[in-house]
């Protein structure tokens, strides 16, 4: 089974930036997708982004295009999502997926 770790969240303005981290341990390996999804109160999870083991090749959520960044260290077997030009739409318990084993997630608020 893989352990996934969660870090980087906070309490952020519209318009700021934050950096979340990933770090996977356990029965895990490079070749693994690494995904991040979010959840807002009341919604349902949505698909953020997601990177693959082999290539890197990257993808994105519509609403996060052009200002998240998904990226990882094999060697450190952590994934990033750097997150800018945040909105308060992007208010969410963010979590890491990976192999069918999830993270307990980080909280991002975006607030004036």
């Amino acid at each position: 089974q893989v352990q996934l770790v969660e870090s980087g969240g906070g309490v952020v303005q519209p318009g700021g930036s934050l950096r979340l981290s990933c770090t996977a341990s356990g029965r895990t390996s490079p070749s693994y997708t690494m995904i991040w999804y979010r959840q807002a109160p009341g919604k349902d999870y949505e698909f953020v982004a997601q990177i693959s083991g082999q290539r890197n090749t990257t993808d994105y959520g519509d609403s996060v295009k052009g200002r998240f960044t998904i990226s990882r260290d094999s060697s450190k077997m952590t994934a990033y999502l750097q997150m800018n030009n945040l909105k308060p739409g992007d208010s969410a318990l963010y979590y890491c997926s990976s192999n069918a084993s999830r993270g307990h997630g980080t909280q991002v608020i975006v607030s004036s």
